[in-house]
C-alpha cells in the first residue's frame, strides 16, 4: 500500500456520519484533507455536514481559528450520495454501527469500489479488526482506526493491526492520525484494544469494594480525585458514560478473553442496568441529579477528642517517622516502646494486609487497632485526603479518635471497614497490573500504552508510571497481600511487573 498521507490532494471518505463520523470528518477538513462524506440514511450526510460547519463556525466566532481556516475547512467537505462515489478515494474510514456482519458486509461492498491500494479502515471500538477484514478479498489492507468522543477534543487514536495487517498500512494511519493533530499510538488486535483494555481495572475493582461494603460509593470517589489525582472518581465515571454502554462493555471485554478473572464485571452494575438506574442520562445512577448536578453526599463530622497516646507499628519505618510526625503537629504522645501500653491507640501502616491480619501478625488488641494508607503519603503537609481503615472489633470511641488525630492538621479523612488493601491501593494496583500485562502480551509498546491511557481516560499518569510513581514492588506487595487473602485469581501479579519489581527497574523498561 502506499498512500501519500502528505499529499495536498488526499482524499478520504468516511461512512456514518453520527457522531464519531462527524468528528472524525471536521478533524481531517481542518487538516486540509478532502473528506466525502456519505450516510445510507436519507439525508444524514447533509445534516452531518451541516453540523460540522456550524461547529467551525463557533471556533471561529471564539478566534479558535481564522476565518481562512473556516473557509478553507468548509470546502473540503462534501457529501456523496452513492458508495459508488467513494471510488476516487485513498482512504475510507467507516464510522457505522457496531455489529461485526454490518460492517463485514460494508466492506465488501467497499472492495468492489475502491481502487487496489486504497485502505479500509474501521473505528470499530470493540470488535475484532481481525474477524472484520476476513471477509474481505485483501483483509491486507484492513486496519482499526479507533477515536474517541467527542473526537476533536480527544486527542488520541488507536491504529490496531489486523493479523494479516500489511505493516504499510498501520504506517499511513498512524502518519495520518499526526496530520490530523491527533496522537496516534499502535496496538495489536486484542479486546478492548489499549484504552477500553487498560480501563477495566478503575472501575471493576471499585464495584467489588462497593459489593464487599468497605466504605460507600462517594467515599471511594472522593478517595481517588483527593488522595490519587484522578479526575473523576469510578463512580462519577460510571454515572457520565452510563451502565447502558460501560456494563456491556464490560461483559464484552470479560467474555472475549474467555472469563479472565482480571476483567470480572460486577453484579450490582448488571442490577442497576436492568432496574434502569442509568446513570446521568436517567436522573439517577450511583448518584441522583437535579438540572444536570449530582445532589451533595454526606460529609461526615470530625470528631474532637484526639487520643492521649498513640503506638505506631514499624513494619514501614519511613512511613512510621511521618507519622511521628503528625501525631507530635497534633500534640499527641507517642510511645516508643516495642509493646504499646494497654489504653493508647495502636496505628498500623499496612500495604495490602487488612487492618485485621496486621493486627494478629503485631500480636495487638483489635479493639484498639486503626489502620492508616501510607502509600499515597502521609506526611503532615501531603495529603488532601487520608485513608483511615478499623478492623471489625476496633471500638468507635478508638476509630474517633483516630479521626480526630488525622484531621488535626486540616486533612479530610476517609474512614472504612477492613480491607485487604485499602481503597486506594487496590484500584491503583489492578489499573496498573492491568497495564503491565498489556506490555506483556505486547500489544502496544510500554510509552504508547501510557499516552494512549492518559489522552484517552484522563488518568493523572499512564498505568506504568502510575507504578513507578508509587514503587514496582510496593505495588506486586499489594497485589501478593491480596491476592493470598482472596484466593482469588484475579490479583495474580502480571509477569512484566514482577520482573521489574524484582530487577528494581522501571515498568516502562521494554525488552531488547
Amino acid at each position: 500500500m502506499s498512500v501519500d498521507i502528505q499529499s495536498p490532494s488526499l482524499c478520504i471518505g468516511i461512512v456514518g456520519t453520527g457522531a464519531m463520523g462527524r468528528g472524525i470528518a471536521q478533524i481531517a477538513a481542518q487538516a486540509g484533507i478532502r473528506v466525502l462524506m456519505f450516510d445510507a440514511l436519507h439525508g444524514a450526510a447533509t445534516n452531518a455536514r451541516e453540523t460540522v460547519v456550524a461547529t467551525l463556525g463557533k471556533l471561529a466566532e471564539k478566534g479558535k481559528i481564522s476565518s481562512e481556516a473556516l473557509s478553507a475547512a468548509t470546502a473540503k467537505l462534501e457529501v456523496v450520495r452513492k458508495l459508488d462515489e467513494l471510488g476516487s478515494t485513498q482512504i475510507v474510514i467507516e464510522a457505522i454501527v457496531e455489529n461485526l456482519d454490518v460492517k463485514k458486509t460494508l466492506f465488501q461492498q467497499l472492495e468492489d469500489i475502491i481502487d487496489a491500494e486504497c485502505i479500509l479502515a474501521t473505528n470499530t471500538s470493540s470488535l475484532s479488526v481481525t474477524s472484520i477484514a476476513a471477509g474481505c478479498k485483501r483483509p491486507e489492507r484492513v486496519c482499526g482506526f479507533h477515536f474517541f468522543n467527542p473526537v476533536p477534543l480527544m486527542k488520541i487514536v488507536e491504529v490496531i493491526d489486523g493479523l494479516l495487517t500489511e505493516p504499510a498500512v498501520s504506517a499511513a494511519l498512524l502518519a495520518l492520525g499526526q496530520r490530523m493533530g491527533h496522537t496516534a499510538v499502535q496496538a495489536r488486535d486484542t479486546p478492548g484494544f489499549i484504552v477500553n483494555h487498560a480501563g477495566r481495572g478503575y472501575v471493576t475493582e471499585a464495584l467489588r469494594i462497593l459489593g464487599e461494603g468497605i466504605c460507600d460509593f462517594w467515599e471511594v470517589d472522593r478517595i481517588m480525585r483527593e488522595a490519587c489525582g484522578f479526575r473523576m472518581g469510578p463512580f462519577e465515571l460510571l454515572d457520565l458514560t452510563g451502565l447502558d454502554v460501560s456494563q456491556p462493555v464490560m461483559e464484552s471485554i470479560y467474555n472475549q478473553y474467555y472469563q479472565e478473572p482480571r476483567y470480572r464485571p460486577s453484579a450490582l452494575a448488571a442490577q442497576r442496568l436492568a432496574g434502569g438506574v442509568l446513570g446521568r442520562k436517567t436522573g439517577r445512577g450511583f448518584y441522583t441529579y437535579t438540572n444536570g448536578a449530582a445532589e451533595p453526599m454526606p460529609m461526615p463530622s470530625v470528631p474532637v477528642t484526639k487520643p492521649s497516646s498513640v503506638w505506631i507499628s514499624q513494619t514501614h519505618p519511613e512511613w512510621a517517622d511521618a507519622l511521628r510526625e503528625v501525631a507530635a503537629k497534633a500534640g499527641v504522645t507517642v510511645e516508643q516502646d516495642p509493646v504499646p501500653s494497654d489504653s493508647c491507640l495502636c496505628i498500623l501502616t499496612p500495604l495490602g494486609i487488612d487492618a485485621t491480619t496486621s493486627c494478629v501478625m503485631q500480636g495487638l488488641d483489635p479493639s484498639r487497632s486503626v489502620a492508616i494508607d501510607c502509600l499515597f503519603g502521609i506526611a503532615a503537609d501531603t495529603p488532601a485526603r487520608r485513608s483511615l481503615m478499623t478492623t471489625p472489633l476496633t471500638s468507635a470511641a478508638m476509630r474517633d479518635a483516630a479521626h480526630a488525630l488525622f484531621a488535626a492538621d486540616g486533612s479530610v479523612v476517609s474512614v472504612m471497614h477492613d480491607s485487604a488493601g485499602f481503597v486506594a491501593q487496590r484500584i491503583v494496583a489492578c489499573v496498573v497490573n492491568i497495564g503491565c500485562d498489556i506490555a506483556q502480551q505486547r500489544v502496544a509498546a510500554p510509552a504508547d500504552i501510557d499516552r494512549a491511557v492518559t489522552l484517552g481516560l484522563a488518568y493523572p499518569k499512564g498505568p506504568l508510571a502510575f507504578g513507578d510513581a508509587l514503587g514496582a514492588k510496593n505495588v506486586l506487595d499489594v497485589l501478593e497481600a491480596m491476592q493470598a487473602f482472596y484466593g482469588d485469581p484475579r490479583y495474580r501479579p502480571s509477569p512484566w511487573l514482577k520482573r521489574r519489581a524484582l530487577l528494581g527497574v522501571s515498568l516502562l523498561t521494554e525488552e531488547n
